[in-house]
């Protein structure tokens, strides 16, 4: 019985020992950073591995060091040009300083998301709707900048922000509708325009090799008859470009004068008997 007593005077301490040990034991993955703090004071910095905690006199706080994704809830915003539109966007951060973001905020993931929505407010709220919707990237750089800057005392570093929709009123969208629709409209007149300008450039420069070569004309003519009678049953009557030539020089040929008379021809007149004073 003393024996026994003795053996668990013996193994009982070795237990609690050991129950003591494993209590302090704390792994660390390679993506974390273990913040220290020994009676309330900060000590230092744990890394990734195995680490062994004072128990009951250190604690340690597990900060994830991979890069977070937020969304940031749709915000109604009213642009520079006093559009009301409902904006939502997605913020990438990561931790960089693991005891800035214990000790400087109290909770890192919702402050920052809260920054990126008032900023969001802020930054919309000074450009138009027009480079809302075409500058895209300067707007995802502008509010990038703005918010590293803003959480770089917390010790997270902003890496990204994407505005992923923008959700405009229905009479903005018949607005932007019809605005585009006039655009096409004057690139379609501006094309056909263009397209009338070279056509008449290529007929004056085929009308002057025509008019330095008659035989070409005739070469034209025929080609066109054949053109029209591929196209189904028709009757033609050919008529000779030579006779077209004829009858056109004969239409605008001017007529002849009547040649003038002489003095002594209208003296003779004037003394003919028919012609004698009444």
């Amino acid at each position: 019985m003393i024996e026994l007593l003795g053996a668990l005077g013996f193994v009982i301490p070795l237990v609690l020992l050991f129950l003591l040990f494993v209590s302090g034991v704390r792994i660390v993955t390679e993506y974390q950073n273990g913040v220290v703090f020994r009676l309330g004071r900060y000590v230092g910095l744990k890394r990734a591995g195995f680490r062994w905690l004072i128990p009951f006199i250190e604690r340690m706080v597990i900060i994830d060091l991979r890069t977070v994704a937020r969304d940031v809830p749709p915000q109604d915003v009213i642009t520079k040009d006093n559009v009301s539109v409902k904006v939502n966007a997605v913020v990438y951060f990561r931790v960089i300083q693991a005891d800035k973001a214990v000790l400087q905020v109290e909770d890192y993931l919702y402050a920052t998301s809260q920054l990126a929505q008032t900023t969001l407010r802020a930054i919309l709220g000074q450009v138009e709707l027009d480079d809302l919707l075409s500058q895209r990237e300067r707007i995802n750089h502008e509010l990038q900048q703005v918010l590293d800057a803003r959480t770089d005392p917390w010790g997270v570093k902003v890496s990204n922000v994407e505005v992923k929709h923008i959700d405009l009123p229905l009479e903005m969208q018949r607005a932007i509708a019809r605005q585009a629709e006039a655009e096409r409209e004057r690139r379609a007149k501006i094309i056909a325009a263009e397209g009338e300008h070279q056509a008449a450039e290529k007929l004056s420069l085929a009308a002057d090799v025509i008019s330095r070569n008659p035989a070409t004309l005739q070469l034209r003519y025929l080609q066109t008859l054949v053109e029209i009678t591929g196209g189904g049953n028709h009757t033609i009557l050919p008529i000779p470009l030579d006779l077209l030539h004829t009858l056109g020089a004969m239409g605008t040929r001017p007529s002849r004068p009547e040649p003038a008379r002489s003095d002594r021809e209208e003296e003779d007149e004037d003394a003919s008997p028919g012609h004698g004073p009444s």
